[in-house]
This record gives C-alpha cells, sequence and structure tokens, in this order.
C-alpha cells in the first residue's frame, strides 16, 4: 500500500456540505409519538381506574367533582409523558454517542470520525478488526478479508481485490467492493464510499424492518406480569371492601368509590418507571463520565465488581509513545545524533508497521523514521498471533526482490532469526525495569513464493527498540480509591514481566507476584484458581489467555470487570460480568462484545463509572423501597373507615393526587439524588444481592406501616374533634406529610438539610406538592372537589407536623440496619 494521502479523501468542507444534504449515515429509526405514549398509559389499570370513578362522578350528576378527576388524569399523563420523554432522549443522546468510529481521510491525513458523519467520496482505511461504516468500492487492499454473513449468511470470509474501475457492486457477488455493517477479519485496504444511510444495502433492510415493535425485556415482562396479579389482587380487594361498605353502610355508590380507591392503592405501577428511568437516566449520566453503555444491566453491575482486570497500554499509562532508546551490536543511542546503524533499526521498526498506523507506538516509528520509511509496494503481511507474537511486512522493490521487516517479542524474533533468547533476557530486563516498552527488529529478503507463516522467511537479527509510555497522572490515585473500595485491580499485558512490574510499581499496585503467560499455559484450572488469588501482575498474556483468567476468577466467587480493545479479546469481554472496551483504540468487534465502552480509554473514568454504578444501584433500592412503604399508609388508610364504620378518608381523587406525588419522588428525586458518604469507602455487595431483597421488602413495609399509624392517628383524632369534611382535610394533610418524610428518609444517609441543599429535584418536589395540597385545602372549588371543609390554619400547621413525624420514625428504621 502506498502513501496516498495527497489523491485520497475529503476535504472537512466538503464532508460537511454532503453530509447536510445526505443525512447522517445511519440506519432510519422510528421514535414513539405522544399519540403512542397516551395510549399505552391509558391502558394501565391505574389510568383506567380513574376514569372509571371519573364517570361514576359524572353519571351521578357530580359534574365537578367528575371534571376535577379528568382534570388530574389529564396532570397525570402529561407526567407520564414527561417521564417518557426524558428517557427516550437520553437514550437519543447514548445512541448518538455511541456510534461506532471510522477511519477516514480528511483533510489530508487519518482521522477517526462518527460513522454517522461519513459521507459520499469518503475514503475509508479498513483494518483488522473494524466494521466497514458504509458500501464503498476498493482502491487498494492487502490480504483483505470480510464476514458478509450479516448479508448473505455465508459465514466463511469473503476475498477482496481492489478494483475501482470494476461493473458496478452486488452484495455476495462483488469482491471489489465492501457493504456497511461488515467486518474486516484480515489484512488491510482503502475504500470509496459509494453509498450510505437508507441508501446502503444494510439501509435498505433497515427501511424493510422500519414498522417491526421491540419485544418487551425478560424483566419488563417480568414486571408486566407482577403488575397484573396485582391488579387482580386489587380488583379482588375492592370488589370485597366495596360490598363490605355497601352491606354495613348502606352506601352502594360510595362504597363503589371507595373499593377503586383500593384497588388504586394496592397496585406498585412505579415500579415498571422505576426501572425504566433509572437505567436510561443512569446512562446518560455514565455517558457524561465518557462511558457508553452498550447494555443497560451492566449499570446494576458495576456497583458489585470485585476485580477489575486492566489492560497497561493506554489505559494504566498515556498511549503516547516515543522511541528513547535503540541498541544494536554495532552502536547504541538513547538520545542525541542517531548512529546509522540505529537509523536503519528504526526505519525496518517503521516498515515492519501499518502503513497508515493508529497504534501510537506504530505512529513512533513513522515520526522517528519519517521519510525513510517508504519502500516501494506493499504486497504481503503476517500478522501477529498469539503464538507468534511478531509480525513482518514484504515490501515490493524495484528489483522485483522482497524486503522483509519484522518486529516484535525479544524471544520471539530471536526464534525467527535462529537465535538463541537467554543472551538477550539481561537486556531486554534492564530496559523494561526503567518502565519501556521493549521489541526486537530484524530484516530479511524474500524471492520466490511466499512461505505459510513467518517461520519461512530467512531474517537477520539488527537490535532491541525501547519505548516510553509514561503513567496516566492520575492512575495512582484511582487505584487506592479502587483498593479503598474494596475492588482488587489486576494488570493483564502483553509485555516483558520488567515492563509490567516497574508500571505497576508506579501506580500503586501488587508487583510482587507476576504470573507469565508461558506458566499459565502449564496449568490446570484449580492451579489457575489458586495462582490468581495471589497474583497482581499478569504479563506476555495472549488475548485467548485472557478468558481463562476471567473464568478462573468467576470460579474463585469474583464479579469480574475486564477491559480489552483487540477482536481476539471479545471472547473474554463476552464472558466478564463487565466487559469494558476502549473507545479511542479499540476494535469495533470489542466494542460490540463489550458492555460499557470508555471514550477516553482512561483507568480512572472506569473508577468513575463504578462508583456511578453504585449510586444509581442505591438509588433503585431507596426508590423501590419508598414505593413500597407509601402504598402501605394508601391501602390501609382506604381500608380503614370501613373496618371502623368511620366517614370514608380516601376517595380516588386522593388517591390520583398522592399518585401525583409519588411518581415523579420515585423517579425523578430518587434518580438525581448523589452518592451517599462513603459509598466508594464499602466493599463492593454480595454479587448475589437482589434490587430489592426480603429483607428490604420488610424493613420498608415497616416504614410504611410507621407512616400508617401516624395518619390513622389523625384520621381517629381528627374524626373526633372535628367536623367530617374538616376532618377529612386534616386527615389528607396528615398523610401527604407522611408520604414527604418517607421520601426525605429513604433519599439518603445525611441530614434532612444537606439532603434539601444537595437534591433540588427533592425539594422542587417538596415546594410543588405543599402548593398542590394549599390550593386543594384553600381553592374554593378544588377544596369541594376533594370533599373538605377549610380547617383552622393552627390546625392544619399541626397536622402536617404529626404527619412529618414519620421522618424520624423512619430514619430511626434505616439507622437501626447501618
Amino acid at each position: 500500500m502506498r502513501d496516498t494521502s495527497s489523491q485520497y479523501g475529503l476535504s472537512s468542507d466538503a464532508a460537511a456540505a454532503r453530509l447536510a444534504s445526505d443525512g447522517p449515515n445511519a440506519l432510519p429509526t422510528q421514535r414513539r409519538r405522544a399519540w403512542d405514549l397516551v395510549r399505552e398509559a391509558v391502558q394501565e389499570p391505574m389510568f383506567l381506574m380513574l376514569i372509571v370513578a371519573a364517570g361514576l362522578y359524572l353519571a351521578l350528576g357530580d359534574v365537578h367533582e367528575g371534571l376535577v378527576l379528568l382534570l388530574m388524569v389529564g396532570v397525570t399523563i402529561g407526567l407520564t409523558l414527561f417521564q417518557q420523554g426524558k428517557t427516550e432522549r437520553a437514550l437519543d443522546s447514548l445512541r448518538e454517542l455511541g456510534s461506532p468510529l471510522a477511519a477516514v481521510w480528511r483533510d489530508g491525513e487519518v482521522r477517526q470520525v462518527s460513522s454517522r458523519d461519513i459521507v459520499v467520496g469518503d475514503v475509508l482505511v479498513l483494518s483488522e478488526g473494524a466494521r466497514v461504516a458504509a458500501d464503498a468500492l476498493l482502491l487498494e487492499a492487502v490480504d483483505l478479508e470480510l464476514d458478509e454473513s450479516l448479508l448473505t449468511g455465508e459465514a466463511r470470509p469473503v476475498a477482496k481485490l481492489a478494483d475501482p474501475e470494476g461493473p458496478p457492486p452486488v452484495p455476495g457477488e462483488a469482491v471489489h467492493a465492501v457493504w456497511s455493517g461488515t467486518l474486516v477479519v484480515h489484512g488491510s485496504g482503502l475504500a470509496r464510499v459509494f453509498a450510505t444511510g437508507p441508501r446502503s444495502e444494510i439501509g435498505k433492510i433497515g427501511a424493510a424492518l422500519h414498522g417491526l415493535e421491540t419485544a418487551a425485556s425478560p424483566l419488563q415482562q417480568q414486571l408486566g406480569g407482577l403488575i397484573r396479579r396485582m391488579a387482580f389482587l386489587g380488583l379482588g380487594m375492592a370488589l370485597l371492601v366495596a360490598l363490605l361498605h355497601g352491606f354495613l353502610q348502606g352506601k352502594w355508590m360510595e362504597a363503589l368509590l371507595v373499593g377503586i380507591a383500593l384497588g388504586m392503592s394496592l397496585l406498585p405501577e412505579e415500579f415498571p418507571v422505576i426501572l425504566t428511568v433509572f437505567p436510561a437516566i443512569g446512562a446518560w449520566r455514565l455517558a457524561q463520565a465518557q462511558v457508553i453503555t452498550r447494555r443497560l444491566a451492566a449499570i446494576e453491575t458495576l456497583g458489585a465488581v470485585t476485580v477489575l482486570c486492566s489492560d497497561k497500554t493506554g489505559t494504566l499509562t498515556e498511549n503516547r509513545m516515543a522511541v528513547v532508546a535503540v541498541h544494536t551490536p554495532q552502536a547504541a543511542w538513547e538520545g542525541g545524533e542517531m548512529p546509522a546503524p540505529c537509523a536503519d533499526l528504526v526505519r525496518l521498526a517503521a516498515l515492519a508497521s501499518k502503513p497508515l498506523p493508529f497504534d501510537p507506538m506504530e505512529k513512533a516509528f513513522h515520526a522517528l523514521a519519517g521519510e525513510l520509511s517508504l519502500a516501494g509496494e506493499l504486497v504481503h503481511e503476517f500478522s501477529l498471533s498469539a503464538e507468534l507474537p511478531a509480525m513482518s511486512q514484504l515490501w515490493r522493490q524495484d528489483d522485483g526482490r522482497l524486503l522483509v521487516a519484522c518486529k516484535g517479542a525479544p524471544e520471539a524474533v530471536a526464534r525467527l532469526c535462529g537465535r538463541d533468547p537467554a543472551p538477550l533476557r539481561p537486556e531486554v530486563e534492564r530496559l523494561g525495569a526503567r518502565g519501556w516498552r521493549v521489541l526486537a527488529v530484524a530484516r530479511g529478503w524474500h524471492t520466490g513464493p511466499l512461505p505459510d507463516g513467518q517461520d519461512g522467511l530467512t531474517l537477520e537479527w539488527l537490535g532491541l527498540v525501547a519505548l516510553a509510555d509514561p503513567l496516566r497522572p492520575e492512575v495512582p490515585q484511582a487505584v487506592a480509591a479502587c483498593h479503598t473500595a474494596g475492588v482488587r485491580v489486576l494488570m493483564i499485558t502483553g509485555d516483558h514481566p520488567a515492563t509490567a512490574r516497574a508500571i505497576a510499581q508506579a501506580a500503586g499496585l501488587a508487583s510482587d507476584s507476576v504470573l507469565l503467560g508461558a506458566e499459565m499455559a502449564t496449568l490446570d484450572e484449580a492451579s489457575l484458581r489458586a495462582r490468581l488469588q495471589s497474583t497482581g501482575i499478569c504479563a506476555r498474556i495472549t488475548p485467548a489467555q485472557k478468558l481463562r483468567i476471567v473464568q478462573a476468577l468467576q470460579a474463585n466467587g469474583e464479579v469480574v470487570a475486564m477491559t480489552g480493545d483487540g477482536v481476539n479479546d471479545a471472547p473474554a469481554l463476552k464472558a466478564a460480568h463487565v466487559g469494558i472496551a476502549m473507545g479511542r483504540r479499540g476494535t469495533e468487534v470489542a466494542r460490540e462484545a463489550a458492555a460499557l465502552v470508555l471514550l477516553d480509554d482512561h483507568f480512572a473514568t472506569i473508577v468513575r463509572a463504578m462508583a456511578l454504578g453504585r449510586r444509581i444501584f442505591s438509588n433503585m433500592q431507596n426508590a423501590m423501597s419508598y414505593v413500597v412503604s407509601m402504598h402501605v399508609p394508601i391501602a390501609g388508610l382506604a381500608l380503614l373507615p370501613t373496618l371502623l364504620g368511620t366517614p370514608v378518608l380516601l376517595y380516588p381523587m386522593h388517591i390520583a393526587f398522592l399518585e401525583l406525588v409519588i411518581d415523579p419522588a420515585s423517579s425523578l428525586a430518587y434518580e438525581s439524588e448523589t452518592a451517599e458518604q462513603g459509598a466508594m469507602l464499602r466493599p463492593p455487595r454480595p454479587a448475589r444481592a437482589s434490587l430489592f431483597d426480603r429483607g428490604r421488602l420488610l424493613r420498608a413495609v415497616a416504614g410504611g406501616l410507621v407512616a400508617m399509624t401516624v395518619a390513622g392517628l389523625a384520621y381517629v383524632w381528627c374524626m373526633r374533634h372535628f367536623p367530617e369534611a374538616e376532618a377529612r382535610a386534616l386527615s389528607f394533610v396528615a398523610l401527604v406529610a407522611a408520604n414527604l418524610g418517607l421520601i426525605w428518609a429513604n433519599l439518603g444517609r445525611r441530614s434532612l438539610w444537606a439532603t434539601a441543599r444537595e437534591n433540588r429535584m427533592a425539594l422542587s418536589l417538596a415546594g410543588i406538592t405543599l402548593a398542590m395540597l394549599a390550593a386543594v385545602t384553600y381553592i374554593a372549588p378544588l377544596t369541594r372537589a376533594f370533599e373538605f371543609e377549610r380547617p383552622p390554619l393552627a390546625a392544619l400547621v399541626l397536622a402536617f407536623g404529626f404527619g412529618f413525624l414519620t421522618y424520624f420514625g423512619a430514619r430511626l428504621l434505616r439507622a437501626g440496619r447501618a
């Protein structure tokens, strides 16, 4: 492959103009319309009960009450639309941020751009592990093979040849074209885009699927079943209580309304909202921290990670390499003017690298070699493999001979040159102990047919080259944070153990015990499990061995997060509880296999993501505890008047009012809660800990019983000392205050004032609730619709204060389990 920057690619201005005219390179999507969301909302049991109650009021001639209840139904639907809209906007933002990257020529240089921004005329740079971003004609190809099974169903890789002037391409037949969505499995190439987005072959398939509906996830299906069962339970209880109320008090229409109110109080319809809103907005929050979530379930698992397996290069280090030393048998260089033998070695190292490099190491070789790295036409590449960590490239010279340039691990290149690697070890370890990455370089000449592998090449040893890749400055602090949070960090690298140990010591990682890939190959599964319990560094590890490491750690009961960037890392990323791919240097195969993608490739970003994962999971648990707690007093006070033979406290419109508070509190207020103090000072939660276990359920019910006791006492006392309508108003005020007490008690472990200061959403919700409460107790039309009479102000204040005592009771319950 020749240097073709002058004749390929578009300018940024030309690309922007085409993007504006053709639209983004994305498959057609269909957003749900507001009407669809409304239709789904009114099919929920809660809304159906509200509409039935409104119909009963209207049928009885209570037009005012019926219209107020319908108004509250409308407000509730508006709140649902707001929550769904916020969720969908978060997911849309996530999809845009998570758009795959593609390498293209722009303004005379290779750039990584979002695949959405690819336009017709762009020149794609194809490399192993890349997902093709658009339909394109090949301009150049070196041993290029693609997996086109996505389009053709054929699993065998398809060899490709460059032919820009070839016939119009047909999927599955044209060897001179590549297709959007297919995968480069071997070789490299350049291709000019001729179709993007819906005009590409995969886009046409996407258009055909445009109207298909997405199936609900298993968790959504389970929750749907739970809500339906609770709806049937509520319906049965409502029918029973309605009959009981009717027979005992003889007011059958009132009995129907009481039954509907009880049925509504038993519906935990907030659970699906919590499990939809929290992961979606949580994924958006992770995206703000430079982490793209590909699988929402990973957010829950993040907080349980006990072992973080991290790459060294680019994750712990800056991935900003520079050649710092060259050692040949004739001369050595570590700065200043470079001797000729060392310059020759650097030139061969560049020729053994990709002509259009993305790897910082290969970029460093090209930058130092300059124009000397151009040497004819690249005709073949022997890729690096797990069995032989070295690569060779063959360049055709003017005389027809092939120049062979080889680089790789010193012991591997030494074997290819027929040398004993043992005498090299002291020098390699001396350079590696300084934290430098050490490679060997060799040269050869070849004529005749190409051999099957690099073992068939005749190579001459040139020497060693060392590259420095400094540790990221934030890594030691991030590693310390992991240790404090009970998360063990295990470095896994393909580098020499001396290099790995030097970087580990600088990062604050355990460096006493190093497991080498060669040693690991001799261990059975039980021995490997035992060895990993005391190992801090795994060096000279192949991608296939990463999978064994993950499986061994999991067998030890660990919850494993694994980083990776290469094609061969995909199995380990898939097997890990949380696979984390590198967004900048990772292949598309690795990104697709991972649950999370780091946009900046920083180790500290992983630690921030784990902290966010703990926060999101904890907030979801607190929200669900609150929902369960709050339904206990509502159901209890809906049933209590029937059992006592006293006037009704809660009609459907009162339940609707409470739902207007519970819904946004359980989703938006709890989602906005910041992390609990000391969340990263505690060990990870047990791997098998559920989102809402029996102990948490019992504590939530206990908190609800506290609220029911407080509100029930207020109701009984008020009914004895005030007229019925005033007593109902005061009792309802106490119940709303108890609700606010439960909200604030479950939000976190901080003081009330600290929570109010830091959670603006919860504070706003409290203010809106108080305003709504004032409206229904002081604005005559609303007061009449709620069957209230305006009570004395002093009594209102006392009722609210008495109800808010729930906060202190619930806090005592939380303190008792802290």
